[in-house]
């Protein structure tokens, strides 16, 4: 790392065609034009070993900066020292890259025009891989898709597999993209057209700490003015709902077989809310499609962090430590994957189970042949407890004439998130709260295994016309601690968009509905004394965008209303949680 950071001072100082630079290791050529089907420029840097020799080439595509990319991580000099040719690329419109920036929707293109650029370079053997984390693992997906033939390799990180479950999540808009733009977008864009406002990384992220935390609570949501003059593509996925087919351009489950690459799937369970969905989709759909293939060089990597490459290397997401077995090496992990795919290197990865993850709890790692595991799904009844704030949830089917639950949700008054960071936090408070309901089992007397796919049904009957339901599972610790498993946004579901094949559909006041919440996902160990908690809400803010209850949305309405919620616990209408249950 210390001999990249010398070369970066040189590429501040050099002129913005043909610079090079020698590192005991490599060359490293800056600021190399990269033409795209439309004449647009892209700029890069090459990192290469010395000598006049082939190399394999590994593709990093960013918006974020790639002088701050070959600062922050080691995996670029670690692959040169392993024989690679590394490209290191700004994308389309960001930093010194010429064009207009839309996030993900140039990327498919730009992405297949690079692998092929890389492809044929004259120190390149045509093996061409990519990596990345976030944006620069969704980069790789959307270049893949459009089937780029020298591309080999991939091991796209903690990215999306659908809109509906990235800029959405179950109908809500995602907030996080407010955010994600102000701090890591708008500083470059205001410095390029000398704009007011934070100009760097580090002004933004000051600045959003001290002001910007109140864009979130603008209503309607396209009224925001912060952005207006920065990011006029976020008004416009406003102007998209998640049932739009407009979004199909960046879904992936449908496109699978155009995928020739060998791709190492790679999330963790508390990553952002698409980030572990993305992850098991995208290996489920890829091994449906090489269904036959001896080796269908496809595998998935679960484990028990939070987003971000150094995050792999720390046992604790949040408040929640899993021991030192739970980090891993991500500069190995990558390299060991394109060694075998791109090299040829028999180092055992196509001889290895395709599918490892880390249990929570048992802190421990798994391996398995496929996703999910095999388990029992075992329901867990919604019941309520006369007399008591806190209901039962309980393997029990329920009565015949238990009255339903009722409790008031107001997106004026949302509950409200009260942690920051990712990760597993302590939401005990939660359950004081009259909007929130909660259910206990009885404390575990053995230690259950839940690994795999949640599917919570949740029938509730309302006196408005559309609402959210929020259906989060947590552990709770004998002392009273109660840890999230995921992150927020796998488990919550807008009734109007219930069928999202169908379109929205506003309630029938009074009427009663079965919601269906498929996308939670965990692997979690509740040990003995344990409890499973069930907590059911309308609101998680400011994660998501709160539903406005008026049957307006709130991308272009500010009109909320309070609405009572009734949740149904009989036996005609049970809620439950039905949990895969993994017997060892």
């Amino acid at each position: 790392m210390n001999v990249i950071r010398i070369l970066l001072t040189l590429v501040l100082a050099t002129a913005l065609y043909g610079a090079q630079a020698a590192s005991a290791t490599g060359i490293l050529d800056q600021n190399v034009a990269v033409r795209m089907r439309d004449g647009v420029i892209l700029r890069a840097d090459v990192l290469r070993p010395k000598g006049e020799g082939k190399f394999p080439v590994l593709v990093y595509r960013t918006p974020y900066g790639r002088e701050f990319t070959l600062k922050d991580y080691s995996t670029f000099q670690q692959a040169v020292e392993r024989g690679y040719a590394v490209v290191v690329q700004d994308v389309r419109g960001r930093h010194d890259s010429e064009g207009e920036f839309r996030p993900y929707q140039n990327e498919g293109r730009d992405g297949y025009d690079t692998i092929e650029w890389a492809a044929a370079q004259p120190w390149s053997n045509g093996a061409v891989g990519t990596f990345g984390l976030s944006y620069p693992g969704a980069v790789q997906w959307l270049a893949a898709a459009e089937a780029p033939p020298h591309l080999k390799a991939m091991v796209p990180a903690m990215t999306f597999s659908s809109a509906q479950n990235f800029f959405y999540a179950g109908g809500l808009w995602d907030m996080s993209w407010i955010e994600w733009i102000y701090d890591n977008i708008a500083p470059d864009i205001r410095s390029k057209r000398n704009l007011p406002g934070p100009k760097t990384y580090e002004e933004a992220g000051a600045a959003w700490e001290k002001d910007g935390r109140q864009m979130l609570y603008e209503l309607p949501l396209d009224q925001l003015k912060e952005l207006r003059d920065i990011a006029p593509y976020y008004y416009d996925w406003l102007s998209h709902p998640p049932d739009d087919p407009w979004w199909n351009w960046c879904d992936l489950r449908d496109r699978y077989s155009r995928v020739r690459a060998a791709v190492l799937n790679f999330s963790a369970w508390y990553d952002d809310n698409y980030g572990p969905e993305g992850a098991t989709t995208n290996f489920m759909g890829l091994r449906r499609s090489r269904e036959g293939q001896a080796d269908p060089a496809t595998h998935l990597l679960l484990g028990p962090w939070t987003h971000g490459v150094e995050e792999t290397s720390i046992p604790k997401a949040g408040e929640r430590e899993f021991g030192p077995s739970a980090k891993i090496d991500y500069d190995e992990t990558v390299l060991r994957w394109m060694d075998h795919y791109l090299k040829g290197v028999d180092n055992g990865v196509d001889k290895e189970k395709p599918v490892r993850y880390f249990v929570m709890g048992g802190n421990r790692w798994r391996e398995a042949e496929n996703w999910p595991p095999p388990a029992t799904p075992t329901s867990y009844y919604l019941h309520s407890l006369a007399g008591q704030k806190v209901g039962q949830a309980s393997t029990q089917a329920p009565d015949r004439r238990s009255a339903p639950i009722a409790f008031v949700s107001d997106p004026a008054e949302p509950v409200t998130n009260a942690y920051d960071s990712s990760g597993a936090h302590d939401y005990r408070d939660l359950a004081k709260r009259a909007d929130v309901l909660t259910f206990d089992s009885d404390p575990l007397d053995h230690d259950v295994e839940v690994t795999g796919s949640i599917r919570a049904e949740i029938q509730f009957a309302c006196d408005s016309r559309d609402v959210d339901i929020w259906a989060r599972l947590l552990d709770v610790a004998p002392d009273g601690t109660a840890f999230n498993l995921m992150s927020p946004g796998l488990d919550v579901q807008r009734a109007s968009y219930r069928d999202l094949k169908a379109g929205r559909q506003l309630l029938s006041p009074g009427q009663v509905y079965k919601l269906e919440l498929s996308n939670l996902i965990t692997s979690n160990v509740f040990l003995k004394g344990h409890r499973i908690r069930i907590q059911i809400s309308g609101t998680f803010f400011p994660n998501f965008s709160r539903n406005l209850q008026s049957g307006e949305s709130e991308a272009v309405s500010a009109r909320m209303q309070k609405a009572t919620i009734s949740i149904y616990v009989d036996r005609q209408h049970p809620s439950r949680v039905i949990l895969p249950i993994v017997s060892r």
